[in-house]
């Protein structure tokens, strides 16, 4: 659901869609009905938290993408990451996975068999970012970031954690071919932060707490994702404590069309991906060899 607000610093506040994936709670803020990106960001999910029992834990089987980085962030918990390219990543909270998938790549999450065996919890984030027309066929690549290697700066009740891109002249040690800035923020009860116009799109997720827009209507508590208006002068204010995700960056070079997990300018690579995938040429993720079919039926979307 979309709320758009008619005037001010806000211009729209997106409520995401909830869908249960196998007993925990999946909330999709990106794409929206009415908003399809922010920046080059296509798709935010946020997911958990969720506790799982001795015996349990998530298994999303392998699967493709194209034309895309995805970027997989944990508040809580750990995940195992297998890909096609042989990368084999243990994700633990507070660390960074970035995987570009170009012209192909298959990749899995699983609950790694010690998290399986005792149980554990999971809570996290992930975005897939559209990457520019002149880079949608590049070499597949991945990149792991520890949680100490992720630029940080603390004042007066203000936490920001840079996980990509750039943003109030720090630049996070992630490598992305786009313009953009996706940041972990973490606000005392009372704090502001004042977000920069540095960045033409710009939003922010609250996962928990609640926030205003000094000098804005509303208060804004968890699973809202509030789009912001270019140029405008935006300081936040936490009520409470409170914790944020920023993200965004400069609009892409034209609308981009999504297929379950494909991503392209290009509808009919869209298809030939789809071909690609239902004939098995993609390749195979080495120690993992489930997949998930191509959906009989799928959506199919221009982003503008």
């Amino acid at each position: 659901m979309t709320q758009t607000s008619p005037s001010g610093t806000i211009e729209q506040i997106i409520v995401p869609n909830v869908r249960d994936i196998g007993g925990f709670d999946v909330r999709r803020a990106l794409p929206s009905a009415q908003r399809r990106m922010v920046g080059p960001f296509i798709f935010l999910d946020s997911f958990g938290p969720v506790v799982f029992g001795p015996g349990e834990g998530i298994d999303t089987r392998p699967h493709p993408h194209i034309g895309l980085s995805t970027v997989s962030y944990l508040l809580q918990g750990e995940m195992l990451h297998r890909d096609s390219a042989g990368h084999v990543q243990q994700l633990r909270a507070g660390e960074i996975n970035l995987m570009t998938a170009g012209r192909g790549i298959v990749h899995s999450e699983r609950s790694s068999d010690p998290v399986r065996a005792s149980g554990g919890e999971l809570m996290g984030f992930q975005a897939w970012i559209a990457l520019p027309e002149s880079h949608e066929e590049t070499e597949p690549g991945f990149q792991h970031l520890l949680a100490e290697r992720i630029p940080h700066i603390e004042s007066d009740g203000v936490s920001l954690s840079l996980l990509a891109g750039s943003l109030d002249g720090l630049t996070s040690p992630t490598q992305t071919l786009s313009d953009l800035f996706y940041a972990d923020l973490q606000l005392q009860a009372g704090a502001r932060y004042r977000l920069s116009a540095e960045h033409i799109e710009r939003a922010l997720y609250v996962v928990s707490g609640e926030v205003e827009v000094v000098g804005q209507p509303g208060r804004f508590g968890a699973d809202r994702l509030v789009v912001l208006r270019p140029d405008s002068e935006v300081v936040l204010r936490a009520i409470g404590p409170a914790r944020l995700l920023l993200l965004g960056g400069e609009p892409l070079d034209g609308p981009r069309h999504i297929y379950w997990n494909f991503v392209s300018s290009r509808q009919d690579r869209l298809l030939q991906a789809a071909e690609d995938w239902r004939a098995r040429r993609f390749p195979d993720v080495p120690g993992d060899d489930e997949y998930i079919p191509l959906p009989s039926t799928g959506a199919r979307w221009r982003f503008k």
